[in-house]
């Protein structure tokens, strides 16, 4: 009987099953958590950032990893991190929660250059579907319009959704799949574009998130915590070696303005 169940033709049937079973035992863990990621949207606030004498200049695009939610406070986020190392840089913030790569060539808008851009997004992508056309797509059209803003454009998608807490298998497993095509979208897009993608992906065993979670995730098992962003933020220094690049951008407007 048991060999007739999980034959090839009733393998898919089977698997659905098990899957609406998880589904319905995680409900209410499910429930709690999407409270918890609602309550953080609510509480976060986009880092900006205008000091007097400001000598150069970085716009942030993006969603709520761009806002910083799951912070405990706007200083904890990537912007806020930035900010304390670099206080003559100002800062224009326009991320939004939700926000799709669809959505972000709308905060890209305008005709004002800065010195760079630093585009946080992805994660909205992969939870909602977007198909993997339609998000190469958008990934493109705002790599073009950053470039358009500055002549140097940072991408940080976010790391595996899939290991997120906020997943229990097999959704999870769907997530890694698709955390995976964001990724190798965004850094196709990247290399055509003249972009420096910041590869956050790790499988479930070399990721520090689903190794450390209580630490590096949020309540809400979905954002990242403080100690989580000064991880990215680290990424961002090591592979896009962001701090450097905007120390000299601002010594060398300084040393041109005497």
């Amino acid at each position: 009987m048991a060999s007739r169940f999980f034959s090839a033709r009733r393998l898919p049937l089977a698997l659905w099953t098990v899957a609406a079973l998880a589904v319905a035992a995680t409900a209410g863990h499910a429930a709690w958590r999407i409270k918890q990621s609602v309550e953080l949207a609510r509480q976060s606030e986009p880092l900006q950032s205008a000091p007097a004498g400001a000598t150069a200049s970085l716009l942030i695009a993006g969603d709520s990893t761009g806002v910083g939610t799951g912070a405990s406070s706007a200083a904890s986020s990537v912007a806020g991190l930035i900010a304390r190392d670099h206080p003559a840089l100002r800062i224009v913030n326009r991320a939004q929660d939700g926000a799709r790569f669809a959505d972000i060539p709308r905060q890209l808008e305008g005709d004002e250059r800065f010195d760079a851009v630093l585009v946080l997004g992805g994660g909205n992508d992969v939870i909602r579907m977007t198909g993997q056309e339609t998000l190469a797509q958008d990934i493109a059209r705002v790599a073009q319009r950053a470039a358009a803003r500055a002549p140097l454009v940072v991408i940080l998608p976010p790391g595996n959704v899939g290991n997120a807490p906020f997943f229990m298998a097999p959704l999870s497993w769907l997530m890694a799949k698709r955390s995976r095509t964001l990724h190798r979208l965004v850094g196709q897009a990247a290399a055509n574009h003249g972009a420096i993608y910041v590869n956050l992906y790790k499988d479930r065993a070399d990721d520090p998130f689903a190794q450390r979670p209580d630490e590096l995730n949020a309540r809400d098992g979905l954002h990242p915590s403080d100690a989580g962003y000064r991880l990215w933020y680290d990424a961002l220094n090591t592979q896009a070696a962001l701090a450097s690049r905007l120390k000299a951008v601002q010594a060398l407007k300084e040393f041109k303005a005497h």
